[in-house]
């Protein structure tokens, strides 16, 4: 599938004021993967991102054509290790070369931060993706939407993303299950 991402889309910061909408775009893109409306419904609150979040200076939108085509959120957990609280790319555009481009973004961001590694609790549908980043399964994590779901637990070492081969972090022409943050 052609690689919209590379071509016509740029990424910047997020705005506060984009709280709702990035909000709202985080759960069409999960409920993309078919979860259960009660699933959905259990999930709601950890896919609202408030003003205050988005304006802590690690969360950034990809736009295409001024729209939001997907977003993320880092937050530092010490100086070493920072975690990817979020990565949702909306719908249409999934399987467009938005969650790469996020991915290696953030990625990028945190390595200038002077960050070491990169933690993510992923969605077992999205794990798959963070393999092909650069990603190691280091446990799992209790969902805090979800009693009794665990989700795979990851990280990524950072080194100068711009001096990676990522050639195996390639976008996806067909539908797999993966391509959002856990839940």
């Amino acid at each position: 599938m052609y690689d919209q991402a590379s071509t016509f889309s740029h990424v910047r910061a997020a705005r506060p004021e984009e709280a709702a909408l990035l909000s709202a775009l985080a759960f069409r893109s999960k409920q993309y993967w078919d979860y259960s409306d009660e699933f959905m419904e259990n999930c709601r609150q950890e896919l609202t991102y408030s003003p205050e979040e988005l304006a802590q200076g690690f969360a950034y939108v990809a736009e295409q054509k001024n729209e939001i085509a997907g977003f993320y959120v880092l937050t530092s957990i010490d100086d070493e290790q920072i975690e990817l609280e979020a990565l949702f790319i909306e719908p249409k555009y999934i399987h467009q070369g938005f969650g790469r481009l996020l991915m290696r973004h953030a990625m990028q961001q945190a390595f200038d931060a002077g960050y070491k590694s990169m933690i993510i609790q992923s969605d077992p549908y999205a794990e798959n993706f963070y393999y092909s980043a650069g990603a190691v399964k280091i446990g799992e994590r209790q969902s805090d939407s979800i009693a009794g779901r665990f989700l795979p637990l990851l990280r990524i070492d950072l080194v100068d993303p711009a001096l990676l081969n990522l050639s195996g972090f390639e976008s996806r022409t067909e539908k797999k299950k993966y391509g959002s943050s856990g839940v």
